[in-house]
């Protein structure tokens, strides 16, 4: 009896450990996922990389080559702002989304304040410019938010464990496409402007991203890993009718459409290297537009697609060139020691903006498309 005794007491005092073990762990969250979040990082030549945990906690997947990196700037509609996000200086390394008046070149950090020391970026202008659609993890898990053009009025759009994040709006303004891996990879959803009516529009193992509105709302762009390495896919706005546009076994990726939306733009590896292609739509007319033998990549229509902007490293550094839409009078605009990324047209398609680390660090400059008139946009830190 007095064994059993003894044996009994054990047990009491073994399940007394465990219950309070179990409840520190839960106290200090250790029964909870970790929050999902994008990462932001870089090296000392001024490359960025955008991860996100992969499923199951198996690594990460790279969005470096399908979002805007820090300072890559984003036009307001109008053509008198520009928009783009970087991390503070000093102790708050977080990043912040700004605003910059062209006329004034006076800049507004739109989400810093001291309570805010989250990671804020990837701001997307609605069509009339009056609101932002940006990512932040100020609520523990990367989301989708809006606020005003002035930073005021700030909205949480998604709730959910995955991140979601966002890229960009459809023209109307009515819906937000946004990418999410909320359904075990990364898919492509969108949603009402307020966060209502989320649609699932891909559902495939494969990673599908990049995703960007025709011009007239009625189809959607996008890269998907489920065809061999990479291809360009289109679909219809509801995620239906889908066709892999580019069918190649080497990378084809950074589609952008034609502002007519008869055409589209995309960098490839078929031949090795990577290039700028197009392609027209309605018969599939394929149209080399570089064969220089060293990387083209991140091609930009101008507003009136008779142009495009990419970024070339033929010069053996990442410079902002320009060329006609067939490939002929190809002009680079930019000339400097540090990269140079990220080519923006403004609406009237006078000036391009971009990202620049001459200065040591991602800053915003923008240039007259003849190559006069370097400004730095972005103030000092």
């Amino acid at each position: 009896m007095r064994a059993a005794s003894r044996a009994g007491r054990r047990l009491a005092g073994a399940l007394a450990i465990g219950l309070a073990v179990a409840l520190l762990a839960s106290a200090c969250g250790a029964s909870s996922p970790p929050p999902a979040r994008l990462t932001f990082t870089f090296d000392r030549n001024g490359s960025r990389y955008i991860t996100i945990p992969a499923p199951g906690g198996s690594g990460s997947i790279s969005l470096t080559s399908a979002l805007p990196w820090d300072a890559f700037p984003a036009w307001s509609p109008d053509g008198s702002r520009v928009a783009y996000y970087q991390p503070g200086s000093g102790r708050m390394l977080n990043r912040d989304i700004y605003v910059t008046t062209i006329g004034t070149l006076q800049t507004a950090n739109l989400t810093g304040n001291p309570d805010n020391a989250a990671e804020d970026a990837l701001p997307s202008w609605s069509p009339d410019g009056d609101s932002i659609a940006f990512y932040s993890d100020r609520d523990g898990n990367g989301e989708v938010y809006t606020m005003r053009a002035d930073g005021s009025d700030v909205t949480r759009l998604t709730r959910d464990p995955a991140v979601d994040f966002p890229y960009g709006w459809s023209p109307d303004g009515s819906r937000i496409l946004f990418g999410s891996l909320r359904d075990g990879n990364l898919e492509i959803y969108s949603m009402d402007r307020d966060g209502t009516d989320p649609i699932r529009l891909t559902n495939d193992p494969a990673q599908d991203f990049a995703a960007a509105y025709s011009p007239d709302g009625s189809r959607i762009v996008f890269e998907s890993e489920r065809d061999r390495e990479g291809d360009v896919h289109v679909m219809e706005a509801d995620g239906s009718r889908r066709i892999n546009l580019t069918v190649h076994v080497l990378w084809d990726g950074s589609p952008a459409w034609a502002p007519a939306g008869d055409r589209i733009a995309f960098a490839s590896r078929r031949d090795t290297n990577a290039e700028i292609y197009e392609m027209e739509l309605t018969y599939s007319y394929l149209t080399r537009v570089t064969e220089v033998g060293r990387d083209d990549f991140r091609p930009v229509w101008s507003p009136d697609g008779g142009r495009l902007a990419f970024v070339s490293n033929r010069d053996f550094n990442n410079e902002i060139y320009v060329a006609n839409a067939d490939g002929s009078a190809q002009t680079r605009l930019t000339d400097d020691p540090a990269p140079d990324r990220g080519p923006a047209w403004s609406p009237d398609g006078t000036r391009i903006a971009f990202e620049s680390f001459r200065d040591g660090r991602s800053e915003v400059y923008m240039i007259n498309v003849d190559g006069s008139g370097l400004t730095r946009i972005s103030p000092a830190p």
